[in-house]
This record gives C-alpha cells, sequence and structure tokens, in this order.
C-alpha cells in the first residue's frame, strides 16, 4: 500500500516535534531537512551507513549529501508528493542513530 500524505492534525504533531530536534520545514517541497555533524568524516560515513540500511528495510531512501563531517539530509516522500509518516519515522530513526 503507498505511503499517504500527512493529515493536517497529523502533520501538525509531527513538524512540532520534528522542529524542537533541529528539523526545518520546506513547505514549497513539503519537506523536511536537517543537518548532521559529527567528529570527522568516519564518524559522517559510519552514521550514512547505519541510516542507510535502516532505509533500504523501509524503502524509503534520503536524499542527503556528505562534506567531510557534516550529512546534509532532505525527507519527502515523492511517490506521495509530501511529507508520509515513512518521512517521519526516518527523521525519528536518524536522530536516535545520530546519538
Amino acid at each position: 500500500m503507498p505511503a499517504e500524505k500527512l493529515g493536517a492534525e497529523a502533520r501538525t504533531h509531527a513538524l512540532v516535534t520534528l522542529l524542537a530536534h533541529g528539523w526545518q520545514h520546506d513547505e514549497a517541497r513539503d519537506a523536511i531537512s536537517k543537518r548532521y555533524k559529527f567528529a570527522d568524516f568516519t564518524e559522517a560515513f559510519g552514521f550514512m551507513t547505519r541510516v542507510a540500511l535502516v532505509a533500504e528495510k523501509m524503502d524509503h531512501h534520503p536524499e542527503w549529501a556528505n562534506v567531510y563531517n557534516r550529512v546534509d539530509v532532505t525527507l519527502t516522500t515523492h511517490d506521495a508528493g509530501g511529507l508520509t509518516d515513512l518521512d517521519v519515522t526516518l527523521a525519528e530513526r536518524m536522530d536516535a542513530m545520530a546519538g
């Protein structure tokens, strides 16, 4: 079953929580984004590897870029045309993995 965009109430609840944890909402894209910083490249790449394994199991993949100790992430569900529970779940898991 394809993911569906979050309804108004679910979106508001999710965004309040995510914004409090450093995520930003891009209204134009209906996406969320965050920059993670690590001690060095090895830690940043290790984070990306752990996230990649989770994302693959979820069949939901982030848009991301890595430069040295930074990982910039954008989450949106392209098939649904915006934010879904998949994005919220992956964001929460990423925050937990980033420690």
